[in-house]
């Protein structure tokens, strides 16, 4: 599993690096210009001429392009297509700009007007060797490697200095089995930076695939010495244990993986291979699962390559319904409340109390009712109900507590997380995938009810890395596969209420009311509870579903007769 990576200017913004003294509007103007200027006194000047309305022409559009290149650092790829998109208006020919907005435009997983924008910059500039590298990367991650290596050429022929052009080349060729070529390609790569660490990370890979494992482990190894909890380089290290076919190893790698980041794709589906190998077959369905469901557009090489080959073995690998178990219903039902290192709330374990109760009530064989769950918990909870949910017609998880989106990925949270800073998020709490994968293993209605967009009590300390237009509250909108229905209390990014003075919250209590009516088909019952909350919170609160279960059947939690 190869790594391949866009090339993007680094640009990040720090307010402590910029000078206590602004610089003149000429001295800016220089720096702004100025690609050789170090990253954030660029981006620091070209932001004080934007901010100042000082600039027209192509110099506004030289100052947009760096502000977006920041926007695309920060994920927020959103903006960053706006502000590229009026460079380009300013100055059509400005290459740079069309560059970095097909970069954004791939990021958003929007290939299609992301190849546009590199072959119109290639079409205006035919020697320009970073939108054949960009180019190239699309088009390794849809399996087309010979135009990618023909692209990696052209970026290497024009740009001979760029360090990833010949790695991403090393890539590619270690796909096609040219071990030779890639092994020459991460040599001229030391020439130009022999400390890069992607350099190692991925060698290791190709010489995995050589059968020479001594080698191979030799790379990974050193480079995990250097960075012990680079899940990169464990998980090839993992992979190349694979080759060898010492499981022992590559599990261990992929537990150490897995416990550094929970919700990491290549792990899961990795350690589902092993199992499945080891006739586990529920475990490995369930690592499967971990690794198959997607919310984001975008995946990157290896990534994708991993969620495809989980998919595929799920698929393999899912049962057929077990004689007698039509129309079992199973539900999972999470109330947070104690949270350690943040703010408590007080009506997430109440709630979710309420609403166990409801589907008890209503017929449910199994409910799992838990409350302030740890990461570890958390996550076990979630696999023990996914086992139970293989055998049911409908899964559903509730689940109320603290909860936001951070670099476009939605997390639910332990009451034990530390974020720090942003990034911690995919150590420290739970992606809503890994739920998306729980109730994922049902066979008719996968149902998530999230009652979790309250402000995020992490904000005021966290460091910010990333551009978080929602972090301070808020999902953000996702779209789940086919037959998954996703149920937020309050619409991106808004907040939802708890209740007053000790009241279930408006969601909770909406939600407990409504599932008791009889024939309300469960689109229609969620359209009611949207109103009844809507008008209960003064307008205040307006809950939001996205996707549907399969549309050839109604389904009730409570029949009637």
């Amino acid at each position: 599993m190869l790594r391949v990576v866009s090339l993007t200017l680094v640009i990040l913004i720090s307010a402590a690096a910029i000078a206590a003294a602004e610089p003149q509007a000429g001295d800016n103007l220089a720096i702004c210009r100025d690609r050789q200027a170090e990253a954030q006194a660029r981006a620091a000047a070209c932001d004080n001429l934007l901010n100042a309305d000082r600039l027209t022409g192509k110099d506004k559009a030289i100052a947009l392009s760096v502000r977006g290149n920041t926007m695309i650092n920060k994920r927020d790829y959103v903006h960053a297509i706006e502000t590229l998109s009026m460079a380009v208006d300013l100055d059509p020919d400005y290459v740079i700009a069309l560059n970095l907005r097909g970069l954004a435009y791939e990021r958003s997983g929007q290939d299609d007007l992301a190849m546009a924008d590199y072959n119109l910059a290639l079409q205006k500039r035919p020697a320009y060797g970073v939108p054949y590298n960009n180019r190239g990367i699309i088009q390794a991650r849809r399996g087309a490697l010979q135009s990618a290596l023909d692209d990696f050429n052209l970026s290497i022929k024009y740009t001979p200095k760029f360090l990833l052009g010949w790695t991403n080349r090393a890539r590619v060729r270690t796909l096609m089995k040219d071990f030779d070529g890639a092994i020459a390609d991460f040599a001229e790569a030391e020439k130009i930076d022999p400390n890069a660490p992607q350099i190692a990370g991925n060698r290791c890979i190709t010489w995995g695939m050589m059968g020479k494992f001594d080698r191979a482990l030799a790379d990974c190894n050193g480079l995990i010495e250097k960075q012990p909890k680079n899940v990169f380089a464990i998980n090839n290290r993992a992979d190349v244990n694979m080759m060898k076919g010492d499981l022992d190893a590559a599990l261990k790698d992929y537990n150490t993986a897995i416990q550094i980041n929970p919700n990491n794709v290549r792990a899961h589906s990795g350690r589902g291979q092993i199992y499945e190998r080891r006739k586990d077959l529920a475990q490995a369905r369930a690592d499967y699962r971990a690794a198959a469901y997607s919310l984001t557009k975008f995946d990157e090489t290896e990534v994708a390559r991993a969620r495809a080959i989980a998919q595929e073995r799920l698929a393999a690998l899912t049962p057929q319904a077990p004689a007698g178990v039509t129309g079992r219903r199973v539900a999972l039902v999470i109330g947070n409340g104690a949270y350690k290192n943040v703010h408590a709330l007080p009506n997430p374990p109440r709630d979710s109390k309420l609403i166990a109760n409801v589907l008890r009530e209503v017929g449910f064989q199994t409910v799992i009712s838990v409350s302030d769950l740890t990461r570890d918990k958390f996550f076990e909870a979630l696999q023990t109900f996914a086992a139970e949910a293989e055998k049911a017609d409908w899964a559903v998880v509730y689940y109320a507590g603290h909860g936001f989106e951070i670099g476009g990925v939605n997390y639910l949270v332990p009451v034990d997380a530390k974020l720090a800073a942003d990034r911690d998020a995919e150590a420290q709490a739970v992606a809503l995938e890994q739920v998306i994968a729980a109730v994922g293993a049902a066979r008719k209605v996968r149902l998530v009810m999230l009652d979790a967009c309250r402000d995020n009590p992490f904000a005021p300390t966290m460091q910010r890395t990333l551009s978080l237009k929602l972090v301070d509250k808020g999902f953000s909108n996702i779209e789940p596969g086919a037959g998954f229905m996703v149920v937020y209390a309050a619409k991106h990014g808004e907040t939802a209420m708890d209740g007053d003075g000790g009241a279930d919250s408006p969601f909770a209590t909406a939600l407990a009311r409504e599932i008791k009516e009889p024939r309300v088909e469960i689109r229609k019952l969620f359209d009611i509870v949207r109103d009844d909350v809507w008008s209960a919170t003064r307008h205040g609160q307006q809950p939001f579903t996205y996707g549907s279960p399969p549309g050839r059947e109604d389904f009730y939690f409570v029949a009637g007769k």
